[in-house]
């Protein structure tokens, strides 16, 4: 009895097979220099992001240290899924841990539950400096600012814990191999050896309720930006509440455009191959773009931006 569990206990916890790409490894070395490009150019944008506010007074405001911890988050996303899709690349090495398997999407999955709920109070933070600007700084002080950021963090790794048990009791079964280039879970869904009917209605209630939930607050958010800005009297003062928003609202469209396209539309719409290019879009290139949209569009992270350069200059 003992070594029939011990054989169960071993062919549960056996290793799964990434397919990544696999119907176009003849441009690996091409795929790999990109991909690769991307991280480092990912990793030192949010890096300098994240130095900017430090170092720079003027930009300790609640609004940066949003915008902070959200180049924080960033960083810790993409690392979570492309140096294993880099690896593979490289040397070809499918193979992933049952654990770091399971690990990758409990964190992918947290992380993602964590951004939407960052989104939702960073435009939290903009509706109060726009409609209420003289309780601003009472309310959104440093313990309030804290508070929130904690409260993102919390709800998104604790609400990631339902899908990932929901996935860890299904029994999977026969070849371990998942069509993807990182553990997700409909390609996990898909090898198991019963009916997961159940298990992917609780998933999409999650998933749903935390997107879903932070995107309407969103809107509602806006919705009264939109209403102050529009009784504004000055014309100079609209543009200045728009120019504050316009990143926020860039960086949310691109996020939700492309997390519904994978997780909200019908899977009989889409291909694997379509969802493993879209996944790309949110899982590589939006750690990209928001450091890049978050300076370009932003005055005051440009003359941050100079004075730093400038004072490395000077030193060396």
């Amino acid at each position: 009895m003992r070594t029939l569990q011990a054989n169960k206990n071993q062919t549960w916890l056996a290793d799964f097979f990434l397919q990544g790409f696999a119907n176009i490894e003849d441009y690996s070395i091409g795929l790999f220099l990109l991909f690769f490009f991307t991280y480092l150019l990912t990793l030192s944008g949010n890096i300098i992001i994240v130095l900017v506010v430090r170092l720079h007074q003027p930009l300790h405001t609640p609004m940066y240290f949003f915008i902070t911890n959200l180049s924080l988050l960033e960083i810790w996303y993409i690392s979570t899924t492309v140096p294993k899709l880099l690896s593979i690349l490289v040397t070809n090495d499918k193979r992933v841990s049952f654990h770091w398997c399971f690990a990758q999407l409990y964190m992918f999955h947290g992380l993602g539950m964590t951004e939407c709920a960052l989104l939702a109070v960073m435009s939290f933070d903009r509706y109060m400096a726009i409609c209420h600007p003289l309780r601003y700084t009472g309310i959104m002080n440093d313990k309030m600012c804290r508070c929130l950021a904690l409260f993102c963090w919390t709800f998104g790794f604790i609400a990631s814990t339902i899908p990932l048990s929901f996935t860890l009791a299904v029994p999977f079964c026969g070849l371990r191999y998942i069509d993807h280039y990182f553990c997700d879970l409909a390609p996990l869904m898909n090898l198991a050896c019963v009916s997961t009917t159940f298990n992917n209605r609780v998933n999409g209630c999650v998933i749903g309720f935390a997107t879903m939930f932070n995107f309407l607050f969103i809107i509602i958010m806006y919705i009264n930006i939109i209403y102050s800005i529009v009784r504004m009297r000055v014309n100079t003062g609209r543009i200045r509440a728009f120019s504050t928003c316009s990143s926020h609202i860039t960086v949310v469209m691109l996020f939700y455009s492309t997390a519904f396209t994978v997780y909200g539309s019908p899977k009989s719409w889409h291909s694997v191959s379509y969802d493993k290019m879209i996944a790309l879009v949110y899982a590589m290139f939006t750690p990209l773009l928001n450091p890049i949209i978050y300076s370009l569009r932003n005055k005051e992270v440009k003359i941050a931006l100079n004075r730093l350069f400038t004072t490395i200059s000077k030193k060396t």
